[in-house]
Parts: C-alpha cells; sequence; structure tokens
C-alpha cells in the first residue's frame, strides 16, 4: 500500500467515526508512520481519533501532536476539574478507593494503587470524559492480594490415570 492510500484510507476513518470532529486534524504519512496535528475540542475526542487511526490497516506507527483546545465557556478550572474528577472516581464501583487526583493546567494525574489492572484502566476512562480535562497521566500501580509465590502449594495435587487402548 502506497503512503498516498493510506493517507486516504486515514482521512476516510477520520470522517467516518462520529465521536469526534475531525475537520481541524491533519495528516501525514511517511513509510507507514502517521503523524497527527491539529486540534480538537475535549480529550475524549483526541483519544477517539488515536484509536480511529490505530483501525486502520497498515499503520506501524503514530506520531501524535494533536492539541486539545477548549473554548472558553468549556473551560473548567482547575478546582473544579479535581472536584468532578474526585466524585466521579468515588461514584464508579470498579474504581477501588484510595486513587488520588493531581490537576494542573487541565492536566489529570492519577496515582494510588489498584488490585487489577481493569481497576486502572477504568479510573482513566471515568477522568477523559469530563470536559476541560486536557490530558491524563495514569500512574496507578497495580499491588494484587494474590501473591503468586504459593499458588502452587494451594493446587491440589493430580491424579494420573494411564489408559491403555488394546488393538
Amino acid at each position: 500500500m502506497t503512503d498516498a492510500q493510506l493517507r486516504q484510507d486515514i482521512v476516510d476513518e477520520l470522517e467516518f467515526d462520529p465521536s469526534f470532529r475531525g475537520e481541524h486534524i491533519g495528516v501525514a504519512v511517511d513509510k507507514n508512520v502517521v503523524t497527527l496535528t491539529g486540534h480538537v475540542e475535549s480529550y475524549a475526542e483526541k483519544v477517539a481519533a488515536i484509536a480511529a487511526v490505530r483501525r486502520v490497516k497498515g499503520v506501524h506507527a503514530i506520531a501524535e501532536n494533536i492539541e486539545v483546545r477548549y473554548s472558553f465557556e468549556n473551560r473548567a478550572a482547575d478546582d473544579q476539574i479535581a472536584k468532578r474528577a474526585s466524585d466521579i472516581l468515588d461514584w464508579d464501583v470498579l474504581v477501588p478507593g484510595g486513587v488520588d487526583v493531581l490537576v494542573q493546567d487541565g492536566w489529570v494525574t492519577l496515582s494510588g494503587s489498584a488490585d487489577w489492572y481493569y481497576q486502572k484502566t477504568a479510573a482513566e476512562d471515568d477522568i477523559r470524559k469530563l470536559s476541560g480535562v486536557r490530558g491524563v497521566t495514569n500512574n496507578i500501580s497495580i499491588s494484587p492480594r494474590v501473591d503468586a509465590s504459593n499458588v502452587k502449594s494451594k493446587i491440589p495435587p493430580c491424579e494420573r490415570t494411564l489408559l491403555v487402548f488394546a488393538p
């Protein structure tokens, strides 16, 4: 596939996906490496645009330079974002307590620990949908409650049965 054909496939995918407005996203392709530029109206749209490009067959790598630009009516102060982020994490039953939120210039950093990876991703999914968020850094560590060193001792021994088939 040529770079021109790959670029057209990506542009078609960006136009097809209804989860963001792609008219302000520029696409350049060089040897199957895609460079995205431009701006979108929310962090959720930025993530959706990147996911759309990943779906296109032939994309080997993405260099992403998409900026999140909020209009003045959608711009939220950091303290408002922090309050909303804290509330939504408290309301989500998939996210464990003890996740800390830090907001600076619309960028949210999550820290703390979770037992499972799905809990870590659930927290990030919650935050990326909030208006005013420009990006998310997910520093939640996974600290499983199960100690892998003693799992073998808890598995009951298996009885082996030898089957012999006569001709």
